[in-house]
Parts: structure tokens; sequence; C-alpha cells
């Protein structure tokens, strides 16, 4: 049930973004660091990885746009490779001199889940990993390339199992490239 319903409000999000002032779209990839904890993300446990995908931007008015992604990304922890689609959902405030403050929900679907001897743990990970992004990115306009940096913090507890809560909370670098941005 969760899954439909966060299927349905990123259509309507998708859906409302098309029918802005401007939407283009792009490419982006990068570098994730990552950790599934209890505690901060910032232990023992930090697995770096990488993420690619398509960003969708659409201007809603002068400093204001909507950035629906669909983006690969490879999270989890020194111990326990976990893979995404995630769909993250910011909302930005963009300066005049090109910067832009960002943050608003994201939604992961587990494609993947194994543990460091390679046994398949899907099903003791949960499907769906609701979580919060916030960052701050720059895009050159004569160039249309741009770099983002984006903080994910996990709110669904992601293991099935009776032990400890546990969230995917990672820090990613990028760099983006928007068609026909103006």
């Amino acid at each position: 049930m969760k899954q439909i319903f966060a299927i349905a409000v990123v259509f309507l999000l998708f859906t409302g973004a098309t029918s802005a002032q401007h939407f283009n779209i792009g490419i982006k990839g990068g570098l994730n660091a990552y950790s599934i904890t209890e505690k901060s993300v910032f232990d023992e446990t930090l697995k770096a990885g990488l993420h690619v995908g398509l960003i969708g931007h659409a201007h809603l008015s002068n400093n204001f746009a909507l950035q629906p992604e669909l983006v690969y990304s490879m999270q989890g922890s020194k111990s326990i490779d976990l893979n995404y689609v995630n769909v993250p959902l910011l909302f930005q405030y963009m300066f005049d001199n090109g910067f832009r403050l960002q943050a608003g929900p994201q939604f992961g679907f587990l494609v993947s889940a194994e543990d460091k001897n390679n046994v398949d743990i899907k099903n003791n990970i949960e499907s769906l990993d609701i979580a919060i992004a916030m960052g701050i990115s720059y895009v050159n306009p004569a160039t249309n390339f741009g770099v983002d940096f984006r903080y994910n913090h996990g709110l669904t507890d992601v293991s099935k199992n009776n032990g400890p809560k546990i969230f995917n909370r990672g820090f990613q670098l990028g760099v983006f490239y928007l068609l026909n941005h103006k």
C-alpha cells in the first residue's frame, strides 16, 4: 500500500511539473557516501558508491523550481550492499547567480540487497525507503553544467528484523547537465 501511495504522489508531482512555465531535462551522476545505521551517518560503516540518473527541472516562477529526478543509487554500508532507484522531488529556491537551495522528499525503491558474502538479503529489507533530501547546487548558465551536494536523511527503518532500527543516511556529490536550460 505504501508503494502505491508513493507512486501516486510521484506521478502527480511529475504531472504538475510538466505544466510549469519552463521544463527541461538533464542527466546526472556522482559519488555517494552512505551508511545504514541507528546512529550518526559519520560512523565506521560509511560506504562509497555511485549514483546516475535523469533530472527534470521545472521553473515555477523566477526564483522557485521543482526538480524531480530518477536516480539509480548504490547505498548501504561496508557490510551490506543496497541498490535503489530513488525518486527525489526537490523544491528549489534559485538565486540570480546560479546557486540553488533545495529540499524535499525522496522515495527509494529497493532493487537489490546483498551482505558482504554476496548472499541475497532482499527479503530482510523494506522495499520502500522514504527520506528527506536537502542540499545546494550550482548551474553555470553559459554551459548548462552544474554541481550538486546533498544530504539524504532516511526516515524509514529499512530492516524487517526485530533488531535495532536502521536508516539509510548519506551524502551525494554529483555533476549534471541540463538540456535546453534557460
